[in-house]
């Protein structure tokens, strides 16, 4: 994946978030969601600064519910990161950009390196 936020259903979840060898950002969301709305711009300016150490995608949480229950998903936006398929942190809400740079930047330096 190259700096773009991409959408991921529950169809390619596993191949493109539990498989993947670099870290990942997954955003649920849904269209209805205000502060989704807020969020998704913030995530497509920070994804290009992350190419090829963290990957970006979303899920909307009214095209994939099995996923949102999976995860526990309770309240969009909810951003998960995932590291070798592992969910490690979560976020709910509208992070700011700060914290969301500092929970990328210790993400990426996690990472296998190569990955």
């Amino acid at each position: 994946m190259s700096g773009q936020v991409n959408e991921v259903t529950g169809r390619d979840f596993s191949r493109v978030v539990l498989q993947s060898p670099r870290p990942v950002l997954v955003d649920f969301y849904a269209s209805w969601c205000m502060p989704c709305r807020f969020l998704a711009p913030i995530l497509m300016d920070l994804a290009p600064e992350y190419r090829g150490k963290v990957d970006f995608v979303a899920v909307d949480i009214d095209d994939a519910p099995e996923l949102a229950a999976q995860y526990g998903v309770r309240g969009v936006p909810t951003v998960l990161l995932f590291l070798g398929g592992t969910e490690v942190d979560r976020m709910t809400g509208v992070p700011t950009v700060e914290s969301l740079r500092e929970k990328l930047d210790r993400l990426a330096s996690l990472a296998p390196h190569g990955a």
